[in-house]
C-alpha cells in the first residue's frame, strides 16, 4: 500500500490514502483519485507498436522527393534472411539481399552482371526492433486511422489502430514507404535467395554508395545497433 507521510511535530499526522480521501469534501474526493490514478492509466493504456510477424510479404511504394519505386519485401525471420527487389521507376531492378550473419549483396540478373557485397556488423531487422520507440498519438494516414511510433529519432512508423498492420513509415531523410499489401506467412521459395555466381567472383566492396529502397533501414541498424 502507498503511505503518504505528512511532516509534522505531532506523530499522528501520518495519514494512509484512504484516511486523507475521507476527510474530503466530494468535489475534492474526485480531483484527488484522479490525481493519484489517471496517471498510471494513461501509462498503462498506451499502445506499444506490434512486432513484426516472423514471416511476412509486403509490396511497398517509396517516394523520396518525387523518385519513385516499388519493392517486394521478403521479410523471413525464421530462416534469418530478408529481401528487396527493388523496381526503379521507368528504370531496372535491383536485388538487395541480407542475412543474419551481416552478409549483404546488392546485384542486378540482367546483362551488366553487377553485383557489390559487404559484411556488416549487424544482421537483418529483429521482429521487435519498435522497442522503445516513443508514441506520439493518432493520425489519419491514406484514410487509415494509425498509432504513430518515432525511434531514434530516425524513422517514423504508422500502424493501423484497427489491423495493427504497418501503413506507412517515414525515415529521417524523408524517404516514405507507403504499404500496399502486407501478406503474413508468405515465404520466398528457398532457390530464390541465391545470389548468383558472379557475386563471389568479385571484391567486396563498401556499400557507401547504397540504392535507394531501404538503405537507410542498413543505417538505421547500425545506428541503434539493432
Amino acid at each position: 500500500m502507498v503511505i503518504f507521510l505528512l511532516s509534522s511535530k505531532n506523530s499522528h499526522s501520518a495519514r494512509t490514502i484512504p484516511q486523507m480521501a475521507t476527510k474530503l469534501p466530494p468535489i475534492l474526493l474526485v480531483v484527488f483519485l484522479f490525481l493519484i490514478t489517471g496517471v498510471q492509466i494513461a501509462t498503462t493504456d498506451e499502445p506499444i507498436p506490434s512486432p513484426w510477424q516472423h514471416q511476412f510479404h509486403a509490396l511497398l511504394f517509396m517516394n523520396y522527393s518525387g523518385d519513385l519505386s516499388m519493392i517486394d519485401l521478403w521479410y523471413d525471420w525464421k530462416n534469418g534472411r530478408n529481401f528487396n527487389i527493388i523496381q526503379e521507376q521507368l528504370g531496372g531492378i535491383t536485388y538487395d539481399l541480407e542475412w543474419n550473419n551481416g552478409t549483404s549483396f546488392i546485384y542486378s540478373l540482367d546483362e551488366s552482371r553487377s553485383c557489390r557485397s559487404a559484411q556488416l556488423e549487424v544482421g537483418i531487422l529483429r521482429p521487435n526492433w519498435l522497442d522503445g520507440a516513443k508514441y506520439l498519438g493518432q493520425q489519419h494516414v491514406n484514410g487509415f486511422l494509425c498509432n504513430v511510433w518515432e525511434k531514434v529519432d530516425f524513422i517514423w512508423y504508422y500502424e493501423d489502430v484497427e489491423t495493427k498492420r504497418p501503413v506507412q513509415w517515414i525515415f529521417y531523410t524523408g524517404r516514405e514507404a507507403h504499404v500496399m499489401t502486407f501478406e503474413v506467412g508468405a515465404v520466398l521459395e528457398d532457390e530464390k535467395w541465391q545470389a548468383p555466381l558472379y557475386c563471389f567472383n568479385k571484391e567486396k566492396k563498401n556499400l557507401s554508395s547504397r540504392e535507394g529502397g531501404l538503405r537507410e533501414f542498413r543505417g538505421y541498424k547500425e545506428k541503434a545497433i539493432l
